[in-house]
């Protein structure tokens, strides 16, 4: 049973929260509360936004209603457990950090730092920083960095960056990525377009669709470079797409995949007035969009228990055209 808190004024330097509902804000009121750090030592739940010069989480559960700001750092600590939700928006102007692979730690909007370094995290929007390193996450959005992309076993919507090396296995939501400087991989790494896979399908866990699948992508095959000038510059822009495939497929009809809802309601899961559902799983029961069941989707794929058959990029626009 959690505390209620009326007011949190535990000393100048630090608020050490364990056990709380904190009804409103955790602000600072004076100039001196400005480099106060955050504890969150578990099982606590914030319904106003948090602001913090180094806000460090020990342990969960945690449950944040409002947007969190880290002058410093936001930590969570590698030995946390349970859950750990922000339901708002998340900065800092320096790091936010999270090794911990035992806890199950979800944004529900946007991270925006100077640096973003996450272990087993749940994106629900974008990431924002000047460096971003992820290994084993899930981004429904983008991964945009300034200077450099780190990413392995990685489920993400898209990247824009100068620099990027992958390792294990990437998956794209979209059809396309960039970056300026050529792609790094290492030797087991490759790269997946999931564009075209019939992701509605197999979230309702029923067959899927004939016409779909997940793409390769050789990232010196289907590297597609412009060069962009003007008066005073010239860039070189590199694109990792599947573009061609996906005008292609047009003519079948991709509708029916629902991979845009999919995506759509796990971005605006916060912001909607109601829980949707993509019809009926195979066991006849709604197959509804909640944040929670979207994550453990996406992980199942990341981890290979939901496998998605590979599509053979082959495509008779007569037998197309037929049967539609």
């Amino acid at each position: 049973m959690k505390k209620e808190l009326k007011e949190i004024r535990i000393n100048e330097t630090d608020v050490l929260l364990q056990d709380n509902l904190v009804r409103g804000s955790i602000l600072p009121q004076r100039i001196a509360e400005l480099n106060r750090n955050i504890v969150f030592k578990g099982n606590n739940v914030v319904e106003g936004p948090i602001y913090g010069h180094r806000i460090e989480i020990q342990q969960g559960d945690l449950e944040v209603q409002g947007a969190v700001f880290a002058q410093l750092e936001l930590y969570v600590n590698s030995k946390a457990q349970g859950s750990i939700e922000f339901k708002k928006c998340v900065g800092s102007a320096n790091s936010i950090v999270s090794r911990a692979a035992g806890c199950r730690l979800i944004f529900d909007s946007d991270i925006n730092a100077k640096s973003v370094s996450l272990h087993n995290a749940f994106v629900a929007g974008s990431i924002y920083a000047d460096e971003i390193t992820l290994e084993n996450c899930v981004v429904i959005g983008g991964v945009f960095a300034t200077q450099s992309i780190e990413l392995t076993n990685s489920v993400v919507g898209t990247f824009n960056t100068p620099q990027i090396s992958i390792a294990g296995i990437i998956n794209l939501l979209l059809p396309s990525a960039f970056s300026i400087e050529r792609i790094i991989t290492t030797a087991n790494a490759k790269m997946y377009n999931l564009s075209l896979a019939d992701l509605g399908s197999l979230y309702r866990g029923m067959p899927q669709a004939e016409n779909s699948g997940r793409i390769e992508i050789n990232s010196s095959i289907d590297e597609v470079t412009s060069k962009l000038v003007d008066e005073e510059m010239q860039k070189t822009i590199r694109s990792y797409t599947v573009v061609g495939k996906v005008l292609a497929a047009d003519l079948i009809d991709t509708d029916k995949f629902q991979n845009h809802f999919l995506l759509t309601a796990a971005s605006l899961g916060p912001q909607l007035l109601r829980t949707y559902d993509m019809g009926l799983d195979k066991d006849g029961n709604p197959a509804s969009l909640e944040i929670g069941k979207i994550r453990d989707f996406f992980f199942d794929i990341l981890h290979g228990k939901i496998e998605i058959k590979d599509m053979d990029g082959k495509f008779s626009f007569s037998d197309i055209v037929a049967n539609n």
